[in-house]
């Protein structure tokens, strides 16, 4: 024992003294690798990429009204049948504010159905937010969060491509933009609703 102690005062230098540097260096070489590498850290893989969507089934916002009639709400067997667009968003969501005049432009285009998942909300937070911003929704879901965590939403907004036979084909996570609308997004749909007919 004694000459364990001989030997570090020898060398100056605690083998547990060595050990943090190491992990810096360890992560440093990691970090500097995943930089190097091309890899998109924005980008979020998602296991559901081309897998079914799950089995879910949301009532309506209570109140949400198009016409004089209730907004249906969402459930899995709505996807069957021709390509959704599915977004989730939330009142209380800066982010869905500042993308919704997309999704706003999207409803326009009726190759297609707009679904959306409205994600921890109220009823009446939702009824007022899609009544100031429209409402470009064909069906609305109310989650209390279980649906989301079966979609694997990382937070909102996320915005979903499924196609014909509920399998999902894309997924972008955060606030579209005119850049990711534009050069991303609409490609994307684009080659869904191609592969589709």
């Amino acid at each position: 024992m004694a000459s364990d102690m001989d030997e570090e005062k020898k060398s100056g230098v605690s083998p547990l003294f060595l050990l943090p540097l190491i992990v810096f260096g360890a992560l440093a070489v990691l970090m500097g690798f995943m930089m190097l590498s091309g890899h998109d850290s924005k980008e979020l893989p998602s296991a559901l990429i081309n897998k079914p969507a799950p089995e879910f089934a949301l009532p309506p916002v209570a109140g949400l009204e198009r016409d004089g009639v209730q907004v249906p709400g969402f459930q899995r067997s709505d996807l069957l049948g021709q390509v959704t667009v599915v977004n989730i968003f939330a009142s209380w969501c800066a982010p869905c504010r500042a993308e919704h005049k997309y999704l706003m432009e999207l409803s326009k285009d009726n190759r297609f159905e707009i679904a959306g998942l409205n994600y921890k909300d109220t009823d009446v937070k939702a009824n007022r937010f899609l009544a100031e911003l429209g409402n470009p929704y064909d069906r609305v879901g109310f989650d209390t969060g279980r649906a989301g965590i079966e979609w694997g939403v990382y937070g909102v907004p996320e915005t979903f491509i499924v196609d014909e036979k509920a399998q999902i084909r894309y997924k972008f996570i955060g606030p579209l933009s005119a850049a990711s609308y534009r050069d991303v997004f609409l490609p994307e749909l684009e080659k869904v609703l191609t592969e589709s007919k």
